[in-house]
């Protein structure tokens, strides 16, 4: 009987013990958010951090007091002027990948793919190629030192961080002002432009640090999940010939694909959104590496939830992998099943919320459709013009943090292809040179 009281006594305190760690993993969370909101941005800057967030901008967190403004950026009309824009830095980033004569690191090369995307097609940048790469690099170490703790101290990952923001804010403000000289024979409408646009006509003019700290929160919000996505995507191809295969059988029968070539002009937003088994591969990709692991959330109003109270202002967090993971209406949750997306089966259907790779309610991304676009032409044109193996004897086991990607980063050899799917070797010092 006295055992039996002190296992009893034993696991109450380890209950104790694990509730009160999880109260300070989340307090301590919380406030590392509110220092990132705080000591990334100028003093003289007044957007405010978003009500009932944290201020993390990886899903959804971009939706401050402009949520009605980005919604334009994200519009259909906006999302088919993007297309050819978004599809030619894919392509050139792919001829340089196959001009390689080594492995590349995939997960660094999809990281630089995804700013150049933000820079040229959201933000409508056009700067050098020199320039260009500075920026990126500058941006990394912007985004390697996000989290330091704010010592400013010199050395310190924080005094990094902040000289990185300064050059980056100091390089955007010059491409801000030089951007009316640059849209002669512009024939589309990019991010920046609707932001700017609409904020003047609302007579909320934004000053100068008002535009440089959006572009950074465009920027940044497209980034670390865009390439996390691309490579797991990549990842899963390699795995999976079958679904590569079953993917280019999709774009010949649809006439995307013909002779081994992807047909120019066959690239429209409806007919890419009309491929209904790449739309599985994407969602299934999604659904084992979603990007990013959950989201933070305040209570805007008492509720209860499986018979607990959740009182008004408590901070909240949910998990997108642990949803996906345990969710009931997937069958076999750890195997690579795009079919389980496909109309016959759609095991998606049967509920609100038990797939939510961009977060759900009404701080769901806001990107998300551009970022489901992104990933589908990338899938097309690895289908379409590309041939590439795994550069090393095993796949690298996958690190969750501070977004899915491969400890490797993902080591894989691409090759150029001719019209009848047939290696060739480029043979242009200018391509071997060059940088989207």
């Amino acid at each position: 009987m006295l055992f039996e009281s002190f296992d009893l006594v034993s696991a109450l305190a380890t209950l104790a013990a694990c509730l009160v760690s999880m109260a300070l993993l989340l307090a301590v969370s919380q406030q590392l958010w509110q220092l990132r909101w705080t000591a990334t941005r100028d003093k003289s800057c007044k957007l405010p951090m978003p009500k009932g967030s944290m201020g993390f901008p990886i899903i959804g967190e971009t939706c401050h007091w402009l949520f009605q403004v980005f919604a334009k950026v994200f519009s259909h009309e906006a999302l088919e002027s993007y297309l050819p824009k978004i599809q030619q830095v894919i392509q050139e980033t792919l001829r340089v990948w196959s001009s390689n004569p080594e492995p590349i690191n995939v997960y660094r090369e999809a990281q630089r793919l995804s700013f150049h995307m933000a820079l040229r097609v959201l933000l409508g940048f056009r700067v050098s190629d020199e320039e260009m790469r500075s920026l990126f690099d500058t941006f990394q170490d912007f985004v390697d030192n996000l989290f330091s703790l704010p010592i400013d101290l010199p050395f310190t990952g924080y005094r990094r961080g902040i000289r990185a923001r300064d050059a980056l804010q100091k390089a955007i403000e010059k491409a801000i002002r030089e951007k009316p000289l640059c849209s002669q024979g512009k024939d589309y409408t990019d991010a920046l432009d609707v932001l700017i646009e609409s904020s003047n006509e609302n007579g909320m003019e934004l000053t100068m640090q008002e535009l440089k700290e959006s572009t950074i929160e465009l920027i940044f919000a497209a980034f670390a999940t865009t390439a996390s996505a691309s490579t797991s995507l990549i990842m899963q191809l390699l795995r999976h010939p079958p679904v590569l295969e079953k993917l280019r059988e999709e774009l010949r029968s649809r006439g995307f694909l013909h002779n081994g070539c992807l047909c120019e002009g066959a690239l429209r937003l409806d007919s890419v959104c009309s491929l209904k088994y790449l739309d599985c591969v994407i969602k299934e990709v999604l659904r084992l590496f979603a990007p990013v692991s959950g989201g933070y959330r305040t209570a805007m109003q008492t509720f209860e939830l499986d018979g607990v109270q959740i009182p008004k202002g408590w901070s909240v967090m949910y998990s997108i992998r642990d949803t996906h993971d345990t969710s009931a209406v997937f069958k076999d949750v750890e195997k690579f099943d795009p079919e389980r997306f496909s109309e016959e089966r759609g095991e998606d259907k049967e509920g609100r919320f038990h797939y939510l790779p961009f977060g759900g309610g009404v701080r769901t991304c806001l990107g998300k459709q551009l970022a489901t676009l992104f990933l589908r032409l990338l899938a097309i044109e690895l289908a379409g013009s590309s041939r590439f193996e795994l550069a090393t004897r095993t796949f690298p086991r996958i690190i969750t943090v501070p977004v899915v990607h491969p400890s490797d980063g993902l080591r894989v050899k691409f090759f150029g292809l001719d019209s009848n799917q047939n290696e060739i070797i480029a043979k242009s010092d200018e391509i071997l040179g060059a940088a989207v």
